[in-house]
C-alpha cells in the first residue's frame, strides 16, 4: 500500500494499524495526516511507547497521556481515581484522534489499560471511548520489555485490538534504502529466511576487531549495551587534546513531564565537546539543513556564543544552536527542556538508534540479546556500503516466530483493505472524509482550515502516459520516483478501470512471464483468492511479489476480454 492510499483510509476516521518496513514512510504518513487534521481544526493526541520515540514525533508517552504511569494493570480504585482527575478528564474527553507510535514496544496489558481509562472517562463502550485510534509501528522491531522473566502479550494480542479490529495499512514503498542487495537481505530476515547467499553480503562488510577504534572518527557505532557505548564515547573524547566546552540542559515545567522529556532526549543533560569530537544531531531543523541522525565532526566554536560548528559528511558547515523539546497540551507548553541538539556519536545503543537514518555505521552485534535488535541495527543505514560489522551471534538475526506468523496476516489484511477502498467511488470517499471532520468538531472551510488543493494531475494518468509510450515498468518507476509495487498497482487499476486495454500492455509480456502465467493463474484458483500472499506462499517463493502482481493484472485483463 502506498502512503497516499493509507492517507485516504486514515481520513475516513477508521481505526488503523499503520505498519511497514523501516524506511517505508510511516512517520511521514502520520505527519501528513496530523497536518491535515490541524488544517481542519482538529488537534490529535500524539503519543508513543517510549520517551525517545515521543521526542521524534513531538508528543508524549502514552503512559503519561493516559495517566497510567508505569502500571500495566489498573484496579477499580485506580480507574476511579483517574476518572476523577480533572486535567485527565478534560484531555481524554476532548480527544477525537489518538496516535500511538512504536506500538511494538507496548504490551497487550498496557494497551488494554489505556483503553479502560478512555472508556471509563468517556462513559462509552466503544474501544477507547469511540475516538479514532492509529497504531503505528513494526513488530519486527524492538518488542515490549519483559521484566523478571515474565511473559507479556504483544499489543495485537490485547483484548482491545481484537475488539476494534483496526484496518491494516502495510506501506510497501521504500525511502531509506535504495540498495537492492541490502533490501533483499532485510526482507529475508523479516521472512526468517536469511540464507548464506544473503549473509555473504554481511561477511563482505566485516572488519577486524582491532579496527574498531581506528574507525571511530569516521562513523557512528552501534552496540547492544550502554556500558560499551559510554566507555567508547568517554575514551574517544578524552583522547582528544584541547579545551572542553560544556553545555548544560535547561528545563521548566512539570517535574514529571520534564523527567519524561529528559529520559527521551538523545542529547545529555551535560554535553562536553571538543574540536574533533564526532557528533550526531538529535533533532530535525530543515532551515539549518540537518535532521535527527545527521553526523559530523566539531571543527570550531562560534566566537561569543561558543555554539559548536560541525562539518557533515557532505562537507557542509553548520552552526548548531540550542533547541527545545516540549510537551504541549491545548496548544500550551506544559514542559520544556533546552539543549544543543547534539550527542557524542562514536557509539550509541541499538535501542536509542531506533528511528534514525544513518549514512554510515559500525556495528558490534555480538552481544545482541533480544528479538529485533539485529534487524533494527541493520535497517538504520541506507546502503550496504555504509555498513561495517565487527560480528554477530546466533540470535542476532532471529525473528520472533509469533511475529513471523502474524505479519503474514497483516499483509493479507492490508491487501483486503486496499481492495475494499479501491472499489469505492471517489465521491463516496470524499463524503466519508467530510463526515469525519464534522463528527470530530472540525471545520471544512475557513482561513486556517482550508481544504488542501487537489493535485493538478491524476497520478494514474501520469503512469498511463508512460505506459502508452511503451516504457518499461522499471523505467516508469525511476521516472516517477516510485517503487515497482506502486507502478504495478497503477497498472492494475488502469486495466480494471479500462483506462488502458490489454493491447496497450502486451509489450510487458515477455516469454518468461508468458510461461509463468498458467502456473500463477492455477495458484490463484487453488488458493481461491485474489490476494498475493497466499499465492506467494503456495508457490514457495518461486516468483517475486512483483511478478505475481504483474501476472494477476494480465490474467484479469485477459479474463475481462473474453
Amino acid at each position: 500500500m502506498t502512503q497516499e492510499q493509507a492517507l485516504t483510509i486514515l481520513k475516513t476516521g477508521a481505526n488503523v494499524f499503520l505498519t511497514g518496513e523501516p524506511g517505508a514512510g510511516k512517520t511521514h504518513t502520520i505527519n501528513a495526516y496530523v497536518e491535515y487534521l490541524r488544517r481542519h481544526g482538529i488537534e490529535p493526541a500524539i503519543t508513543a511507547s517510549t520517551g525517545i520515540a515521543a521526542t521524534h514525533i513531538h508528543g508524549q508517552t502514552i503512559h503519561s497521556w493516559s495517566g497510567i504511569g508505569i502500571r500495566k494493570f489498573l484496579s477499580p480504585y485506580d480507574l476511579d481515581k483517574l476518572a476523577t482527575t480533572e486535567y485527565l478528564v478534560r484531555r481524554i474527553q476532548k480527544t477525537k484522534v489518538l496516535i500511538i507510535d512504536e506500538i511494538s514496544m507496548i504490551d497487550g496489558f498496557t494497551l488494554d489499560s489505556v483503553n479502560a481509562v478512555c472508556r471509563t472517562i468517556t462513559q462509552k463502550d466503544e474501544p477507547f471511548g469511540g475516538m479514532q485510534v492509529i497504531l503505528v509501528g513494526d513488530f519486527f522491531q524492538l518488542p515490549p520489555i519483559a521484566r523478571n522473566g515474565e511473559t507479556v502479550p504483544f499489543a495485537f494480542e490485547s483484548e482491545v485490538w481484537r475488539t476494534m479490529k483496526p484496518l491494516v495499512c502495510y506501506l510497501t514503498e521504500q525511502h531509506r534504502q535504495s540498495d537492492q542487495n541490502f533490501l533483499s537481505l532485510l526482507s529475508a530476515i523479516r521472512r526468517n529466511d536469511a540464507m548464506d547467499d544473503h549473509l555473504i553480503h554481511l561477511h563482505d562488510r566485516m572488519i577486524a576487531d582491532e579496527m574498531v577504534f581506528e574507525q571511530a572518527e569516521d562513523m557512528t557505532r552501534l552496540f547492544a549495551h550502554n556500558a560499551d557505548v559510554d566507555a567508547i564515547n568517554t575514551a574517544a573524547l578524552n583522547g582528544i587534546d584541547g579545551p572542553t566546552n560544556t553545555y548544560t540542559m535547561h528545563s521548566k515545567g512539570s517535574e514529571s513531564m520534564v523527567a519524561s522529556l529528559k529520559k527521551g532526549c538523545l542529547s545529555p543533560e551535560r554535553l562536553d565537546l571538543k574540536i574533533g569530537a564526532v557528533v550526531m544531531c538529535t533533532k530535525n531543523n530543515s532551515q539549518k539543513g540537518f535532521v535527527n541522525g545527521t553526523t559530523g565532526t566539531v571543527i570550531r566554536f562560534e566566537p561569543g556564543t561558543k555554539y559548536p560548528i560541525i562539518r557533515t559528511k557532505e562537507g557542509e558547515e553548520i552552526t548548531i544552536e540550542p533547541m527545545d523539546w516540549t510537551i504541549e497540551e491545548d496548544g500550551k507548553i506544559k514542559a520544556l527542556i533546552s539543549q544543543v541538539p547534539l550527542r557524542l556519536a562514536w557509539a550509541i545503543t541499538i535501542h536509542k538508534s531506533q528511528g534514525l537514518s544513518l549514512d554510515t555505521a559500525l556495528m558490534d552485534l555480538r552481544q545482541v540479546f533480544e528479538y529485533g535488535q539485529g534487524y533494527v541495527a541493520l535497517s538504520r543505514v541506507r546502503t550496504l556500503g555504509g555498513l561495517y560489522l565487527v560480528g554477530w551471534n546466533e540470535q542476532t538475526f532471529q525473528v520472533h516466530p509469533r511475529i513471523l506468523q502474524q505479519d503474514r496476516q497483516f499483509i493479507e489484511q492490508s491487501e483486503a483493505a486496499d481492495a475494499m477502498f479501491g472499489r469505492l467511488d471517489a465521491t463516496d470517499i470524499a463524503e466519508m472524509h467530510k463526515n469525519f471532520i464534522l463528527a470530530s468538531g472540525g471545520v471544512l472551510e475557513g482561513k486556517k482550515t482550508k481544504l488542501a488543493k487537489p493535485e493538478k494531475r491524476d497520478t494514474l494518468d501520469l503512469t498511463k502516459e508512460l505506459i502508452m509510450q511503451g516504457m518499461a515498468l522499471k523505467d516508469i518507476a525511476k521516472e516517477r520516483k516510485l517503487v515497482m509495487a506502486t507502478v504495478l498497482d497503477h497498472l492494475e487499476k488502469l486495466l480494471l478501470l479500462k483506462r488502458i486495454g490489454l493491447d496497450d500492455v502486451t509489450y510487458l509480456i515477455d516469454s518468461k512471464l508468458e510461461k509463468s502465467l498458467p502456473v500463477i493463474a492455477e495458484a490463484f484458483t487453488t488458493c481461491d483468492t485474489t490476494l498475493l500472499s497466499p499465492v506467494f506462499n503456495h508457490l514457495d517463493g518461486k516468483y517475486t511479489f512483483d511478478t505475481i502482481r504483474l501476472a494477476r493484472a494480465i490474467i484479469t485483463a485477459r479474463n475481462q476480454k473474453k
